[in-house]
């Protein structure tokens, strides 16, 4: 629930009405905004470019919206590009390590700070 609440003090979700005391009575709408929220943070997007992504669903404004996606898309293409190298050189380690019983273990050797 403190999410929620972190939600509403950024400007993505309205504080929705008590209109029985201090019970929160949240619409479908607060609900499918909620789903968006969270299905665009999975995707990576920051709070602040889903709070764009909201505001441009309001206006449909598409070529900005794919801007951010193509955006997206090139990081998680950084992202996975570093972590495809950082496996091969695990991967190279940990044949070394298999292949070489004398000596340091090439990957405890490879984490030791100089």
């Amino acid at each position: 629930m403190e999410t929620v609440r972190y939600y509403q003090r950024r400007g993505l979700l309205a504080e929705p009405a008590r209109p029985h005391g201090e019970i929160r009575r949240y619409s479908a709408e607060d609900l499918r905004r909620l789903k968006f929220i969270r299905s665009a943070q999975a995707a990576g997007f920051t709070l602040a470019e889903i709070g764009e992504l909201l505001e441009l669903s309001a206006s449909d404004d598409r070529p900005r919206a794919r801007e951010l996606a193509q955006a997206r898309v090139a990081e998680l293409d950084q992202k996975i590009a570093e972590m495809r190298a950082a496996r091969e050189a695990l991967a190279s380690l940990a044949s070394a390590c298999a292949k070489d019983r004398k000596g340091p273990c090439p990957i405890l050797d490879a984490f030791e700070p100089n």
